[in-house]
């Protein structure tokens, strides 16, 4: 799977949680946030150890790097402040309302903007080169995440 392919399966997969937080009741909301967080940590170390250092060297693409490093600095921050809310607290729901905003323009601006601009840029094969690199840092990063949130 070349690179742009995954990422676009981790965005699918978070939107798919996103639509679940949306139909179901708030009790259910903290076991999607463990999901959701779970997915955007593998991701987004994915996208900054591999997929980001890339794409930054090509001047085209650098802004929108530098603009999605920016965004995932945000997101972590929510999710460490989400994480550290208890059950009862009154601000975790809009906390992951706007968590839930911010992911989702984040994907907008890589999917409609990044994205058609390496595939002009990147040939096939590299794209398919970094897409395995960074499906095995995926794989490695989770047992390392897993293993750490004693799962």
């Amino acid at each position: 799977m070349n690179a742009i392919e995954l990422l676009k399966t981790d965005h699918d997969k978070v939107s798919r949680l996103f639509q679940k937080v949306k139909a179901t009741e708030e009790s259910e909301h903290k076991t999607l946030f463990e999901q959701i967080r779970e997915e955007l940590e593998v991701h987004t170390h994915i996208e900054e150890t591999i997929f980001y250092p890339k794409m930054k060297d090509e001047k085209e693409l650098e802004d929108l790097v530098l603009e999605g490093i920016e965004e995932h600095h945000q997101v972590k921050m929510f999710l460490r402040e989400l994480a550290a809310l208890t059950d009862e607290s009154e601000k975790f729901e809009p906390k992951l309302k706007v968590l839930m905003e911010d992911v989702t323009h984040h994907v907008q601006e890589e999917e409609g903007e990044m994205f058609p601009l390496i595939e002009e840029i990147f040939d096939e094969t590299t794209l398919e080169n970094l897409g395995a690199e960074m499906e095995k840092e995926k794989q490695s990063f989770k047992k390392t995440y897993t293993a750490g949130a004693g799962k």
